[in-house]
């Protein structure tokens, strides 16, 4: 599947209903006066967040979202029906801004958290609203109001609880197969992820999504490489695993470790605060273990109070990360329940 975090659509809400100009006509009531019901509201065009949908794709092809009208009033004050919504089904993270003001509107960050995008039009009031003691038959009725129309633009950050980054060929993707069985392409070349992925890891009776954020490279916030199309994926993250490989045709783990520091603390000052493990791969490509003694001196020089060693390829060491994330998350306050966000568009 294509995997789509952007892009832009146009809802029309329904125009309300038409008022009713009708008379009460009966036997023995000659004259019985205005009778006309209201017509229904229009439709409202409503996005819901859902597990349902894992990308942008479907509003891609699909930009134009209309709602249906109401029906007009009736006489006998029979009012019309309301115009049915329409209900857009988005991936959990996605957020709605205005496509000429880039205003926030909605950030539909949990499941079955609705926002409604463009309201219908209020039905149009029929004449027995129009009676006054000088007026006793009027013929006049409201046409209705014309629903809103937006243009919007939808932009996904997934939703995870740890995201794993690092530079290209770090092994991540690896790492993501080992601790959740997830299908991610693994390959020995630089960019082999070219999208998001995510993965589940079972502890005990509890899922943690891990994402597997594309590989970084210096200059990944001004857009060089993949960086600056997937480093807002991480924003939705509570912890960091920064994996560092420790290949020789890799780059030096310490400048490795910076570059990777460098970029998130360019992109946002609060991401670079985020709890990060710092984890070393390829521990099978190390024959002489005593050579790890040494480079966790040197991240310890650099303020790391922990370094992880592990293979993703063999699983080696992979099981205690997870043991010291579920640290890290464990003192974080559950989410709230699922609510509904309603915003009027100016």
């Amino acid at each position: 599947m294509q995997f789509v975090d952007e892009c832009i659509i146009e809802v029309t809400a329904g125009h309300g209903g038409k008022g009713c100009i009708s008379f009460r006509r009966e036997a023995h009531v000659p004259l019985g006066g205005p009778d006309g019901g209201d017509g229904g509201k229009g439709g409202d065009v409503i996005a819901v967040a859902t597990t349902g949908v894992a990308t942008l794709l479907d509003h891609r092809y699909r930009r134009f979202y209309r709602a249906d009208g109401g029906d007009e009033g009736e006489g006998a004050r029979r009012s019309g029906s309301d115009g049915p919504d329409v209900r857009i089904p988005v991936p959990v993270g996605t957020q709605v801004l205005d496509a000429e003001t880039d205003v926030l509107l909605a950030d539909l960050d949990e499941v079955g958290k609705e926002a409604v995008l463009a309201r219908g039009g209020r039905g149009g009031r029929g004449n027995t609203h129009y009676t006054t003691p000088t007026r006793q038959a009027p013929r006049i009725a409201q046409p209705g109001e014309e629903g809103e129309r937006r243009s919007l633009r939808l932009n996904l950050k997934l939703v995870a609880d740890v995201g794993v980054i690092g530079l290209p060929n770090a092994g991540k993707s690896t790492l993501l197969r080992a601790l959740t069985n997830s299908q991610a392409k693994v390959g020995d070349y630089p960019f082999t992820t070219l999208v998001p992925n995510l993965g589940v890891y079972r502890h005990f009776d509890r899922d943690i999504i891990l994402a597997d954020i594309p590989g970084l490279i210096e200059g990944a916030h001004e857009g060089h490489g993949l960086g600056d199309r997937f480093l807002k994926h991480v924003e939705r993250t509570k912890v960091l695993v920064h994996l560092i490989s420790l290949s020789p045709e890799s780059m030096d783990p310490l400048k490795a470790y910076k570059v990777v520091n460098d970029e998130l603390a360019a992109w946002s000052s609060v991401l670079a605060k985020y709890p990060q493990l710092v984890v070393l791969n390829k521990l099978d490509l190390i024959a002489d273990r005593e050579e790890l003694d040494l480079w966790r001196e040197e991240f310890t020089k650099l303020g790391v109070d922990q370094v992880f060693f592990v293979s993703g390829l063999t699983r080696e060491g992979v099981h205690q990360i997870m043991t010291r994330v579920v640290e890290y998350l464990d003192p974080l306050e559950p989410k709230a329940e699922p609510s509904t966000t309603e915003w009027s568009p100016v």
